[in-house]
């Protein structure tokens, strides 16, 4: 009986072609700008309780912090996860719309001009750019298998 040796699915010539296309996707300046604008987000939605003056609210101040370093964590290994970007920006989406609405549902009477402000302009910021990574990643993986194979049906090679 032959014995066949079967490469480990790491060296596949599609997996290895992928990786190669989310690399050079995670290089262009649109997804570099998308990944330091989230970066400065995160850190201003972490920071946003001291910068703004509402850190006397200690749950949204503490909800705050823990929502941009989620965020920051999310978005900021953009340039070095984009294979997992979709998913990843989904989730930082949901925390742009829960910044956006955490001011009315934390616990306590957080709900400030200067917390609600700030709140909602962040909120909306984190989710533009979340939703920007989330299109950039979907364009990438729609184009996954070029143009000289588009419309071709398994095996009318």
């Amino acid at each position: 009986m032959a014995s066949t040796h079967r490469a480990p699915i790491e060296e596949h010539p599609d997996l290895m072609e992928l990786r190669a296309r989310h690399d050079r996707a995670a290089a262009t300046p649109r997804a570099q700008m998308v990944e330091a604008l989230a970066l400065i987000t995160g850190l201003y939605l972490a920071a946003s309780p001291w910068i703004a003056g509402f850190n006397g609210f200690t749950t949204l101040a503490v909800t705050n912090l823990i929502a941009g370093i989620a965020y920051m964590l999310l978005l900021g290994g953009l340039g070095n996860s984009y294979e997992r970007t979709h998913s990843m920006a989904w989730a930082a989406a949901a925390i742009g719309i829960w910044t956006c609405v955490a001011p009315w549902v934390v616990a306590g009477d957080v709900a400030r001009t200067r917390s609600i402000t700030s709140n909602l302009i962040t909120g909306a910021v984190a989710t533009l750019l979340a939703l920007a990574a989330a299109s950039a990643a979907r364009d990438k993986d729609s184009g996954r298998h070029g143009s000289g194979t588009r419309g071709v049906m398994p095996g009318n090679h």
